[in-house]
């Protein structure tokens, strides 16, 4: 059975946390990110490694899948420790952490490995995931220290 490629809509904090369990050990090339200010979109592009496979217990090579992050309604975007200039800088996603500040805007900061952080100030969360194209074999199934 042929995988069916991912497309998931976070509109709350709890969708938010899904989009981002999801992204867990995405690469992304700083080449791969942009904010269009003028119409309010931050997009990223990644390469996701395709966990649920693995979570539901399906034997087959560990696979990879481009995904596009698209974030709207954005009023600011700020990093830390990126330098998006450099052309093989590339980011290994951790997490997405949301809080709904006093004015009701939403803060989301993308936080990667090596403190790199991209914060975006949103009105609302309109946040997409979206597959792109085939998935390839990766021979490298990421691992994490437990505690």
């Amino acid at each position: 059975m042929e995988a069916k490629n991912l497309k998931l809509i976070a509109r709350t904090e709890e969708d938010l946390r899904v989009v981002s369990a999801h992204l867990q050990d995405s690469i992304a090339s700083t080449s791969d990110i942009a904010s269009l200010k003028k119409n309010k979109i931050f997009l990223m592009q990644l390469n996701r490694f395709m966990w649920e496979d693995v979570e539901k217990g399906v034997f087959r090579k560990n696979k990879r899948i481009r995904t596009i992050l698209k974030f709207e309604n954005v009023l600011n975007v700020l990093s830390k420790n990126i330098v998006q200039n450099k052309k093989n800088n590339f980011l290994d996603f951790l997490t997405i952490e949301t809080i709904k500040m006093p004015d009701n805007n939403y803060e989301m900061k993308i936080i990667f490995a090596g403190d790199s952080i991209i914060r975006l100030i949103c009105e609302v969360i309109e946040v997409t995931l979206d597959d792109q194209g085939e998935a390839w074999d990766t021979k490298n199934k990421p691992k994490h220290n437990t505690l």
